[in-house]
Parts: structure tokens; C-alpha cells; sequence
């Protein structure tokens, strides 16, 4: 494929990333009686202009096209949980879940250790169910409301849990990014741990260690509620069904039933203002859906103009050595996974060629299963558009770019991945 129509193909991303930048600028600048702006403009103008460009065949079939992406079965998966978690998330913050687990969190949790506590929680919760996805559904709500509480930084504390998220995601023997990494490598899932581990953890200790020195002047209020345990019982389900490995559609069904009936009993709400809290959170997801929709067709309509095929073939193009082969699979997979925005899926796209450069360059296929996990939870938990921080930013009410700065374990494994390759480490892999 030629460069211009190559880079044609991929120029609705650059479209997408100069609004995302703009937008951040503006929100950075504004003045307090300025609108705010929408990511969702950013998406439309961009999924516009996708459409636009691909050229070639009839209008209507661009618009299937881009209609093939943003109805794709693994997105729509995506936008139930999305809508399960927004009610879920309203009514149990309407008859008092979330303001009762954030008061028994403050109750016994020493104030220093708010942040690196609820950093090891989210790094716990994800190695054991090996999704973030249901982290971020367990724990982000319970974030939120502890920022709010003590009038901290809600997108810090929301970033906190992101991260701790992609701990697991990474290294959890039952995540799709290990299993599928390791599958298309060829390799153990100990063996990959192993390697993964001694790649990330000096990242975890650093990012853990960063969270205790910022939490040492964390200010909890003075005068904690009391704590209501009967209302605690939704979250504590909700934390136990999905360690216990139930589906996250599952896990939000018990918590949305439980919430109903507990605040019925309760008298925090009758049976009609139980709905009237839930389609209020389903309301308030309408955007992250619009948002996850406009980008799964704008990416198909990269993928069916070529835009990942011209990725690989160029960085495929010219490898040297290992360390070369081994930056080539880390980029790989970095750029697949913009363009997807799933890194399960850019793991499965490039996992068969990263195996064919492994073999022509003696890359440890452990070392090479490490780097497509690692490099695509990195990515995917940086990019605004990735079904984890939509999902985050709907949950606590936030614009997804007011997170990302925030985001500081994603960004370490990253540089940690990226050193290894450098200086050939860990040695016995390199």
C-alpha cells in the first residue's frame, strides 16, 4: 500500500486527535461561564470525515460500514454493561449504598492510606477476576463518593482505580489479554507471568509508592457518617460475586436488585422511584454510548481502508536484531490497539505475525507474550476512547480526557516494558 493512501486511511484518527487535544486546551483555558465541550463532537466529526474520504463505493454503503463498527456483537456487549452500570450506579447512590461504603472505607481506613488502599484494592479485585472492566464497575462509584466527600480530586481518585485495573488485566492467569497473548505465542501462562511480573512490578512498587507519599496530606472530614451496614450489602455483593468469577452483566444484576430491594424496605425509595433512579442512570450513560458507537465505526472504516494493514506492513518493514523485533511487536500492537480500542482484539490482529517475527529473530516467545499483554494494557488504558474510561468517566460523572492525566500505572508499565527492551531485561529472556 502506498504511504498517501495509507495514511489517508489512518487520517480520521488524526482528525480525531487534534480535537481531543483542542478540546483539552479549551477546558484547560475556559472561563467558568464558557460551555463545556463534549468529547462526543470530537467522535461525530471525526466519524464524519471518515466517511467522507472513503472513497470509492456508494454513500450508502460507507454508512453500512461505519454501521458494521458501531454494532459490532463485542461492542454492544460493551454498551449493556454500560447501561446495567449506570442504573445500577444510580440507584444505589439514591437510597444511600455508595454514601454508606464510603463512610465504613473512612471509618477504617487510616486517611494516609486512602490512596494506596484503594490503588491495592483495584490491583487485587483485577488480578482475581482478570477483568477491569468489572474493577471499574466495583470500585469506581466508591472512588467517586470518597472524593466527594473529602473534596479531592474526583478524576485522581477515579484514575487511581483505572490503574490498579490494568494490574490485573496484565497479569491475571484468567484475563483475555493473557490467554490470548500466550496462545498466539506459544507459551505458558506461568512462564509469560514470570516474565510479565519482573517487567511491571518495580512499575507497581513506584506508582504504590507515589500514592503513600500523596496520601500522607490526604484530609478525611472531621465528622464521618455512621455507617449504615444494611446498605453497605450491595457493594460487599457486588465485590464478591466478581471475585467469585460470575459474568459483570451478572454481577450489576444482583447490585441492581439488591439496591431496589434494600431501599424499598428501607423507605429510601418506593418501587417507582426505585425505576425513576435507574432510568436516570441509564440517562446518564447516553453519551458514553453515542461516544463507544461513533468510534467503533470510524475504526472500521480504518480497518476496511487499509489503515491497519499499512501499519503492519510498515513497521514489519524493516526489523534488525532483537531488541529491533521486539519494538517492532511493542508497536505493533500499540498502533492496532488505537485503532481498535480493545486490546484483546489488537492482541488477536498482530499475535500471528509477532509470532513469525519472534521465530526469525529469537525473541523468548515469554518475552514476547509479555510485551503484546503489556504494551496493549498500557494503551488501552490511556486512550479517552477505551471502554474503561468511558465507563469510569460515566460512573463518576467526568469527562474522559480529565482522567488520563491522572493515569500514572498505565503510563509506568508502559516506560517499564519500553526499558526492558532497551537494556535486555530480564536477561535470561532477552
Amino acid at each position: 500500500m502506498s504511504n498517501k493512501k495509507g495514511l489517508l486511511a489512518l487520517s480520521p484518527l488524526f482528525v480525531l486527535m487534534a480535537f481531543i487535544v483542542m478540546f483539552t486546551i479549551y477546558s484547560v483555558d475556559k472561563t467558568q461561564n464558557e460551555p463545556n465541550l463534549s468529547l462526543s463532537v470530537a467522535f461525530m466529526i471525526s466519524s464524519i470525515y471518515a466517511v467522507i474520504i472513503f472513497g470509492g463505493i456508494p454513500i450508502k454503503k460507507r454508512i453500512d460500514t461505519f454501521s458494521k463498527g458501531a454494532g459490532a456483537s463485542n461492542l454492544m456487549l460493551m454498551l449493556w454493561i454500560y447501561v446495567l452500570a449506570g442504573a445500577f450506579a444510580a440507584s444505589a447512590k439514591s437510597m444511600g449504598a455508595i454514601d454508606a461504603t464510603v463512610n465504613m472505607a473512612l471509618n477504617f481506613l487510616p486517611a494516609s492510606l486512602v490512596l494506596p488502599g484503594l490503588f491495592l484494592a483495584a490491583c487485587f479485585i483485577s488480578i482475581s477476576i482478570g477483568t477491569s472492566v468489572g474493577t471499574v464497575v466495583a470500585l469506581v462509584p466508591i472512588a467517586a463518593g470518597i472524593a466527594h466527600s473529602t473534596g479531592s480530586n474526583v478524576a485522581l481518585i477515579t484514575a487511581i482505580v483505572v490503574g490498579g485495573a490494568y494490574f490485573g488485566d496484565n497479569l491475571s492467569f484468567i484475563s483475555d489479554t493473557t490467554v490470548v497473548a500466550t496462545q498466539t505465542q506459544n507459551c505458558k501462562m506461568s512462564d509469560k507471568f514470570k516474565v510479565n511480573a519482573i517487567i511491571v512490578a518495580p512499575a507497581a512498587i513506584i506508582v504504590l509508592a507515589i500514592y503513600a507519599v500523596m496520601g500522607a496530606d490526604f484530609n478525611a472530614p472531621a465528622n464521618v457518617g455512621q455507617v449504615e451496614y444494611l446498605k453497605v450489602i450491595p457493594y460487599i455483593a457486588v465485590l464478591i460475586t466478581a471475585v467469585m468469577g460470575i459474568n459483570v452483566m451478572g454481577v450489576l444484576t444482583i447490585g441492581l436488585i439488591l439496591c431496589g430491594l434494600i431501599g424499598i424496605l428501607d423507605g429510601d425509595y418506593n418501587i417507582y422511584g426505585w425505576f425513576g433512579a435507574m432510568g436516570d442512570g441509564v440517562l446518564s450513560m447516553g453519551e458514553l454510548v453515542i461516544i463507544a458507537m461513533m468510534a467503533g465505526g470510524m475504526l472500521e472504516i480504518i480497518r476496511e481502508n487499509g489503515g491497519i494493514d499499512y501499519i503492519i506492513e510498515k513497521i514489519t518493514n524493516k526489523i534488525s536484531g532483537k531488541r529491533g523485533a521486539e519494538f517492532s511487536i511493542a508497536a505493533l500492537v500499540s498502533f492496532v490497539n488505537i485503532c481498535t480500542a480493545n486490546n484483546t482484539v489488537a492482541i488477536l490482529t498482530v499475535g500471528s505475525i509477532s509470532k513469525k517475527i519472534s521465530d526469525r529473530f529469537g525473541v523468548d516467545n515469554r518475552k514476547a507474550a509479555s510485551i503484546l499483554d503489556t504494551f496493549s494494557c498500557c494503551i488501552q488504558g490511556i486512550i479517552p476512547y477505551g471502554v474503561q474510561i468511558l465507563l469510569a468517566a460515566g460512573l463518576a460523572n467526568l469527562n474522559p480526557i480529565q482522567i488520563v492525566p491522572y493515569l500514572y500505572y498505565p503510563i509506568a508499565i508502559g516506560l517499564a516494558a519500553t526499558l526492558a527492551i532497551i537494556f535486555r531485561y530480564p536477561k535470561k529472556y532477552s
